[in-house]
């Protein structure tokens, strides 16, 4: 475990060290709701072929909580101190949802630092329903409906729709529904949760330079595989993969999955096709990027 300080902020990252490392290390940023210890299936996934840091930038993990003034770009100053400390000339970048945000605008200024970039559940183009729920979320919040306040929660990051499968949604949206009731106690629980879905993100300019790979759960309501992939392209030369049985919350659903295409992107291989099932989205070329 490492301690940095960025723009008078203390945060944490922690080193997964490899037996044999073949690549650069991949440097994971989780969604709101993550922190340095869920990662388990990426650890197994990595052991042999690279390095895995997670970190708990400011407003994370126990890390001090930013003030109003400070915006995104302190969250990739701050990740660009971890790769100052790694002491490495490139990292891979794996981000998903909220960390998707930081790992795209730190792979914009930084590209010749980035060797390869991961981003999933990326919260461009998001649409009126989300921030619905989470002015109702608030609301059952403030008045101390606590259960209300998850379910409104819940029904923002999960599809609740029973026509489609989502692989473990059950054990999923209970443990989510646990670990939010967690954050509520917290002394940070209002900037975690506007973090979450407090503010729309525009991820415009494009990127040029650095591979890339979007994902996607094939049930996602939160970021739908259609605007996923209308935001891929405007990333130069990009892939992009929908995982089935899943939603935005695939890294609870599909850890395995996920493991295995940063496994394989990371490396230069492809994805067994058993890893992500025999119903998974075909890897695409999203598109040539248009410059804006």
């Amino acid at each position: 475990m490492r301690t940095l300080t960025a723009d008078g902020l203390t945060y944490r990252y922690r080193l997964v060290h490899p037996t044999a490392a073949r690549t650069e290390p991949l440097i994971a940023l989780g969604g709101a709701f993550q922190g340095l210890y869920d990662w388990v299936q990426l650890e197994d996934a990595l052991t042999d072929v690279a390095c895995l840091v997670t970190a708990g930038l400011p407003g994370a993990d126990g890390s001090d909580v930013p003030r109003p003034e400070h915006t995104v770009d302190t969250l990739v100053t701050a990740l660009d101190a971890v790769v100052d400390d790694l002491d490495v000339p490139r990292v891979n970048l794996l981000g998903y949802s909220h960390g998707a945000v930081i790992a795209f605008r730190y792979a914009q200024r930084h590209p010749r630092r980035c060797a390869r970039l991961l981003l999933g559940g990326v919260p461009a183009h998001l649409t009126d329903a989300p921030f619905a729920h989470y002015r109702e979320a608030g609301r059952l919040l403030a008045s101390g409906d606590t259960e209300g306040f998850v379910s409104a929660v819940s029904a923002a990051m999960f599809c609740l729709d029973d026509s489609r499968r989502v692989h473990r949604r059950a054990l999923a949206l209970r443990s989510f529904r646990r670990s939010l009731l967690h954050v509520t106690q917290r002394p940070h629980a209002a900037y975690v949760l506007a973090r979450a879905l407090g503010a729309r993100t525009a991820l415009t300019g494009g990127l040029t330079g650095v591979p890339t790979l979007v994902f996607t759960g094939a049930h996602d309501t939160l970021t739908p595989p259609d605007l996923q992939r209308a935001f891929a392209a405007t990333i130069d030369g990009s892939r992009f993969v929908t995982i089935p049985d899943c939603d935005h919350m695939l890294l609870m659903e599909r850890p395995d999955a996920v493991a295995a295409l940063a496994r394989a992107f990371i490396t230069d291989s492809e994805p067994p096709a058993h890893a992500l099932g025999p119903a998974v989205g075909r890897d695409d070329r999203a598109g040539r990027a248009t410059p804006r």
